[in-house]
C-alpha cells in the first residue's frame, strides 16, 4: 500500500501586473534613465534649457536658433577665428545673469519652502521684501548708518513681519491665506509710511545723508567678482540655500517642519511643539524676505516702497515645480533650487525672444497650475 503523501504547495506565481508595478519602480535600465526617471527636476531643467538653445538666437543674427538651422541661416557654432558661438541661452553671462537676477526670488522661496512644508503659505513676501527695502535704503542713504546695521534693519523688520504672521496662524488660528494676505497689504503701508511715498535713493531730499555717488557697498554687493561669474548677491543667495539645506535635513527644526506639515495633529501629540514650528518657519521666511529687501535695494540703488510686487508669486512657482507638495510634509529644500531655476530660465528665455510682462506673467500662473495638477495626480495615484 503506498504510503500517504503530503500535498505539495503550489508554488508562488508572480502576477503581470505586479512585475510591471516592480519594472515601474526600478524605471529603465539604463543609469542616466534611470536617474533622470527618478530626479523629475532635474530633468524638467535640461529641458528647459535645452529648449531655450533652441529658441534663442545666436550672436549677430535674427530669430530662433531652431529655425535658423531648419532654414540655412544658422552661423557655425565656431566661426572662422574658433571662438564659440552658441545660441545666447547658452552663454556664461546668461547663466551668470538668470543666478544675479533671480536671487532675490531664490532667496523669497527659501523661506517660502520653510511654510509651505507646514501646510502653510505666505502671500506678503513681496510686499515685505518692499519695506525691508526701504528701511535698509532709509538707514544707509537717508541716515547715513554702517552698512552692517541697515542690513540688520532691514533682516530684522522681515523678521518681525513674520513673527507677526506665526502668531496669527498659530496663536490666533487665522488661516495662512487670510492672516499673509493681510500682512500683504500692511507691510507694503509701512513701506510707503517709512519712504513717504517715494523712493529713497542719493539726492532724494536735502537732509539724505547720501548726496552724491552710491555708498561703495552697495555697489559692490552688485559687481561681478569671482571670475566676474558670481556678484555678492548672488553668493549670499547660494550661501542661504545650502545652509537651509542643511537645517532641514539634518537638524530637529527639520523633521518638525515635516512632521507638522504631514499631520499637524498627530504631530502635536507626539510631542512636537506645533506652535513654536510655526512661529520659527513664518519669523525665517520674514527674515529671508528681509534680505531678498536689501539685495533688491543694492541692485536697484534705492529703495523703492513698490519693490516685491508679484514676487511672492514666483517665489510659490520656485517651490512648487521643484516638486515641494502645497499640502505640506513633503518636498526638499535642494528641490527648491532646481524650482527656481527652472523659473528663471523660462523668463529669460521669453526675456531674451522680447516677450511681454504681461505674457510672462501668464505664462509663471500657467506653470503654477500644471505643477500643481501634477502634484494633485500624484497624491491620487
Amino acid at each position: 500500500m503506498p504510503e500517504d503523501r503530503e500535498p505539495q504547495e503550489a508554488p508562488e506565481t508572480v502576477d503581470g501586473a505586479e512585475m510591471e508595478e516592480a519594472a515601474r519602480r526600478l524605471g529603465p535600465r539604463n543609469p542616466v534613465l534611470r536617474f533622470l526617471s527618478q530626479n523629475r527636476g532635474v530633468t524638467a531643467l535640461l529641458a528647459v534649457v535645452i529648449l531655450g538653445a533652441l529658441f534663442t538666437p545666436q550672436r549677430g543674427v535674427n530669430g530662433p536658433y531652431l529655425v535658423n538651422v531648419i532654414t540655412g541661416h544658422a552661423e557655425p557654432l565656431r566661426d572662422s577665428d574658433g571662438a564659440w558661438n552658441p545660441p545666447r541661452f547658452l552663454t556664461t553671462k546668461i547663466h551668470s545673469d538668470v543666478l544675479y537676477e533671480y536671487a532675490e526670488y531664490g532667496l523669497l522661496a527659501v523661506g517660502m519652502t520653510l511654510v509651505i512644508l507646514t501646510a502653510g503659505i505666505d502671500l506678503s513676501v513681496g510686499s515685505v521684501l518692499g519695506i525691508a527695502a526701504v528701511t535698509f535704503a532709509y538707514l544707509l542713504i537717508a541716515r547715513g548708518t554702517p552698512p552692517a546695521v541697515a542690513i540688520a534693519g532691514a533682516a530684522g523688520m522681515g523678521t518681525l513681519c513674520g513673527l507677526i504672521n506665526g502668531f496669527l496662524v498659530s496663536k490666533l488660528h487665522l488661516q495662512p491665506f487670510v492672516a499673509t494676505l493681510a500682512m500683504m497689504v500692511a507691510a507694503r503701508g509701512g513701506a510707503k509710511v517709512i519712504s513717504g511715498g517715494y523712493k529713497i535713493q542719493a539726492g532724494g531730499a536735502d537732509w539724505y545723508w547720501v548726496q552724491g555717488d552710491l555708498p561703495e557697498f552697495m555697489t559692490w554687493m552688485v559687481s561681478p567678482s569671482y571670475g566676474g561669474f558670481l556678484r555678492p548677491v548672488t553668493l549670499l543667495f547660494i550661501v542661504s540655500l545650502l545652509v537651509m539645506v542643511v537645517v532641514v535635513k539634518y537638524t530637529r527644526f527639520g523633521r518638525y517642519l515635516y512632521a507638522v506639515g504631514g499631520n499637524e495633529e498627530a504631530a502635536r501629540l507626539s510631542g512636537v511643539p506645533v506652535t513654536g514650528t510655526k512661529i520659527l518657519a513664518y519669523s525665517l521666511c520674514g527674515f529671508f524676505a528681509g534680505l531678498a529687501g536689501f539685495c533688491n535695494a543694492c541692485r536697484t540703488g534705492l529703495g523703492n516702497p513698490e519693490a516685491g510686487t508679484t514676487f511672492e508669486l514666483d517665489a510659490i512657482a520656485a517651490v512648487v515645480i521643484g516638486g515641494t507638495s502645497l499640502a505640506g510634509g513633503r518636498g526638499a529644500m535642494i528641490l527648491t533650487l532646481l524650482g527656481a531655476l527652472i523659473v528663471g530660465y523660462i523668463d529669460k528665455a521669453l526675456s531674451v525672444n522680447n516677450v511681454d510682462v504681461a505674457y510672462r506673467l501668464l505664462a509663471k500662473g500657467l506653470i503654477i497650475v500644471i505643477a500643481v495638477v501634477i502634484q494633485s495626480r500624484r497624491r491620487t495615484n
